[in-house]
């Protein structure tokens, strides 16, 4: 067997489930892995190791007894730093909620608690999920796992660098325009960000509510699969949340692995972005061919407005910010600034605890909400999202799934993008219009590039179809 920390989260389960693994085992060899990687990392920010252990034994006494919670009992998870553990601290990776303790468990959390799921800790991310590298945390920036000069992508970079490194079985992350699949493309994972609605945003600490999605980061679509059913499903404490059929893992398993008479569409504009490397092009082209191969059937499709989702976007979320971010003001969370006044307190809080990135998007998104400038920005910036919803419609009534490159590149350097905002952003490109739009997708790893950096593709699907691009995402991954 291989060592336990390098275990996918079926084998895990199935390890379990025979007698050849404890809890206690596979949670200590990922421990030990944190010990002896996460020095050089930074992709957790803090560790629950006592509480860990203390979970797996429970795990394991309650296997021996016969009584097994659920498919995920015993398993080692990492949890990105914006969904709320009860009483444990949390933080958002920004300095306005340092010390900050939360008082109740996230839905998504309560649903792997109820499985049995072992928290080995915090990971790292861009502050309030703002950025696209990982180095906008308050903490300091995570580094990539195989290069730690290159950014391991964000914001959910802890979480991804700690599935690429073993330092986890599987993590939780969130995604508002790529926060899941950009670093799981550049750390050589899978990262699936389900369908708006799919999954409950309740104890998510918010980025942009309108956009935000939690989801699995794994090494593994079948992993993925696992992790999403056990963390769907309607929940009265967020209305977003959708009464759709409910997602089965089982329905990613394909015997045969053929994939003969799945349409795959190739959208044009993809092919066609800004700084779209050859490497990646080239990989994610030899991927198409290995579906041809697959019997599936290839189509180009037209899908407009890719680059209006990026400006979109850039309008939506921040407007979204600015509301959300006005909680955070020194009165109820985290620490106070010693002022004068009401107005001094709200201002010296805000200056000295939040980032510029953060920031930056409060002022974009208040200026776009302001009065003479709401109709030239927020409201044209919806009437184009309905074209972008629409320009998918079409789209998916020629084919099952759309496949384009995850990201324009490969990891960057840590430094290199930080400084220039707007070559920052052009890295969601790819993602963003998923976002706009509320469907499901996934990057999947699909090569390396000459210096040996993944590189991702990501396969979308239609809204509530997480099954299709599972299994067509599986399919690439077994491909002979």
């Amino acid at each position: 067997m291989k060592p336990l920390n390098e275990l996918t989260l079926i084998e895990a389960r199935t390890a379990l489930d025979a007698g050849e693994a404890t809890s206690v085992a596979i949670t200590d060899a990922c421990l030990a892995a944190i010990r002896e990687r996460d020095g050089a990392l930074h992709a957790f920010l803090d560790v629950w190791e006592t509480e860990a252990k203390k979970e797996a034994e429970a795990a394991d006494i309650r296997r021996a007894a016969g009584k097994k919670l659920g498919v995920l009992d015993g398993i080692p998870l990492a949890i990105k730093d914006n969904l709320l553990v009860d009483g444990r601290k949390v933080t958002a990776a920004s300095k306005v909620l340092e010390g900050y303790v939360a008082t109740g468990d996230a839905t998504v959390i309560a649903k792997l608690k109820a499985q049995g799921a072992v928290f080995l800790g915090r990971t790292n991310m861009d502050e309030f999920a703002m950025g696209g590298s990982t180095e906008n945390s308050a903490y300091g920036p995570t580094h990539h796992p195989k290069d730690p000069e290159r950014v391991p992508g964000g914001s959910s970079g802890g979480s991804a660098a700690a599935v690429a490194a073993h330092l986890c079985i599987a993590a939780i992350g969130s995604d508002t325009g790529g926060s899941i699949r950009q670093p799981a493309a550049f750390c050589g994972i899978v990262g699936l960000k389900p369908t708006y609605g799919r999954v409950s945003r309740s104890g998510l600490i918010a980025m942009a509510s309108s956009l935000d999605q939690v989801g699995p980061m794994t090494k593994t679509a079948e992993d993925a699969a696992v992790l999403l059913e056990a963390i769907q499903g309607h929940d009265v404490l967020d209305q977003t949340t959708a009464k759709a059929e409910s997602f089965a893992a089982s329905s990613v398993a394909n015997s045969d692995g053929s994939l003969k008479g799945l349409r795959i569409g190739l959208p044009k504009q993809a092919w066609d972005v800004p700084g779209l490397s050859s490497s990646v092009r080239e990989r994610v082209s030899a991927a198409v061919e290995t579906y041809r191969s697959l019997g599936a059937e290839i189509i180009d499709v037209e899908l407009p407005y890719v680059d209006e989702a990026l400006a979109v976007y850039y309008i939506l979320m921040p407007c979204d910010v600015s509301a959300n971010m006005s909680r955070f003001d020194g009165m109820r969370f985290g620490p106070r600034a010693a002022a004068g006044n009401l107005l001094e307190t709200y201002l010296m809080t805000r200056g000295m605890y939040l980032g510029w990135e953060v920031r930056r998007r409060i002022l974009l998104g208040t200026y776009a909400l302001s009065k003479g400038y709401y109709d030239a920005y927020y409201r044209k910036a919806k009437k184009v999202q309905r074209l972008i919803q629409q320009a998918y419609a079409t789209a998916f009534m020629q084919v099952d799934v759309l496949l384009t490159p995850t990201t324009p590149g490969t990891a960057f350097k840590i430094g290199e993008k930080i400084n220039d905002p707007l070559a920052m952003y052009l890295e969601d490109v790819l993602t963003v219009g998923v976002n706009v739009a509320g469907l499901p997708a996934v990057s999947v790893p699909c090569g390396e590039d000459s210096a040996g950096l993944p590189i991702g593709m990501q396969l979308i699907g239609k809204a509530f179809d997480e099954a299709t691009i599972l299994r067509t995402a599986a399919a690439f991954a077994h491909a002979p």
